[in-house]
């Protein structure tokens, strides 16, 4: 229906100017009004969606559209509709930095999600916390993130935390593998650096003295120098931190050297093309992870993988939801998001960061979340809600001990 058509409808008769203006005026009104009441809360997200980590960024991105799609088809938030705006970060931290900006001071988002990339969530940090916008981190594991000394935090994370991941790390090897003497095999950027201090604190407490601790740069391709010290130094088992990139060059060097210790890394290489980066012995690899989509589902998995596999052809069941940390770790953060905004009351940024500490219970995919956050408490996750996964195939599933 457009203005012409009202004004015009009914017996041909010559209306006063006043009247006719008086009626496109009442007609808009209504039209007007639902809009406003209807406009979207919009939910930035800045993550890798392109380069050897865009599968992490497409991961996020579904779980993330699930929970909007469930949110909204309940009426939305205080009754508007939530809204997902992407920006690619490239898995590089300026640019990273670039698209939080873009979103928050063009776009108008409410809460800002950030993605894979320890370095790239660092970079924003500094800002969010300087221009008060609640920071949801649904990924990245290091630990400063959510630690990160501001007087006012506005960073919050529904995912592992390198702390508490290192600990894991420590103790599922000295179960599994019997590790007496690890070599650790880091990433040399801000990533590595969170997870050198957590293992070396984590090894200490569990009294064992590492092999050794060698780095490698992210764009290295051959690792074998770095190694062989820690073969020769007798260790006994790796732990690796590294992205998809990465983590697969430290495999391939493996190959290379014939030598086939157990690794148990962090969650690097879940995000993208690992298995077609290192090839047969990406399998050789161990790697914690929130949540599978295998065994007995709780009621809210069920409903989430019948979603998926509605909403995505290539998804026919649990296998094919790879990685299953960023959806399930996106879909819980929008839960959560969402659940924040309705104790504000509204999106002012103060009220929203202050409502993630009001939160009292959300039903989410990985766990129930009971009172997640608290003034010194930014995350929601502890190592009671870890699992371990390995490639097989180009699917990652729990891991199994043969």
């Amino acid at each position: 229906m457009n203005f012409r058509s009202i004004v015009s409808s009914g017996p041909a008769r010559r209306w006063p100017a006043w009247h006719a203006a008086a009626t496109i005026l009442l007609a808009a009104l209504p039209f007007t009004c639902g809009a406003r009441a209807a406009e979207p809360i919009k939910i930035g997200l800045v993550t890798a969606l392109s380069g050897q980590s865009a599968r992490a960024g497409e991961a996020l991105t579904r779980g993330a559209t699930i929970a909007i799609e469930e949110i909204n088809a309940k009426g939305g938030v205080l009754g508007r509709p939530l809204e997902l705006v992407r920006r690619d970060d490239e898995s590089n931290p300026a640019k990273g930095l670039i698209a939080a900006r873009e979103l928050i001071q063009r776009e108008k988002v409410a809460v800002l999600v950030g993605g894979l990339d320890t370095p790239v969530e660092l970079a924003i940090v500094p800002f969010v916390n300087n221009v008060k916008v609640p920071f949801v981190v649904p990924w990245a594991a290091g630990t400063n993130i959510t630690r990160n000394g501001a007087p006012s935090n506005y960073v919050f994370r529904v995912s592992a935390m390198d702390d508490e991941v290192d600990k894991a790390i420590v103790q599922f090897s000295r179960k599994t593998y019997n590790a007496k003497k690890p070599g650790l095999i880091l990433v040399n950027n801000p990533w590595g650096e969170s997870n050198e201090h957590g293992l070396k604190a984590a090894l200490k407490a569990a009294g064992i003295e590492p092999a050794g601790i060698e780095k490698f740069e992210g764009n290295d391709v051959d690792v074998v120098s770095q190694l062989s010290r820690l073969k020769q130094a007798g260790a006994d088992t790796l732990y690796l931190v590294g992205n998809v990139g990465p983590s697969s060059q430290v495999v391939k060097s493996l190959d290379r050297m014939g030598w086939a210790p157990p690794i148990v890394s962090h969650w690097g290489p879940a995000g993208g093309r690992f298995t077609e980066l290192a090839g047969s012995s990406a399998e050789n690899v161990i790697f914690v992870q929130t949540y599978s989509f295998f065994g007995n589902l709780s009621p809210v998995g069920k409903r989430v993988m019948s979603a998926l596999q509605a909403k995505y052809s290539d998804i026919k069941g649990p296998a094919d939801v790879t990685p299953a940390v960023g959806v399930a770790n996106a879909y819980d953060s929008i839960l959560v998001i969402a659940r924040a905004i309705e104790k504000a009351g509204g999106t002012e940024p103060t009220a929203v960061r202050d409502g993630f500490y009001a939160i009292d219970r959300v039903d989410g995919l990985i766990k129930t979340y009971e009172k997640p956050f608290a003034q010194d408490k930014h995350d929601a996750l502890t190592a009671g809600d870890y699992i371990w996964a390995r490639f097989e195939d180009n699917h990652i599933m729990p891991f199994a001990r043969n």
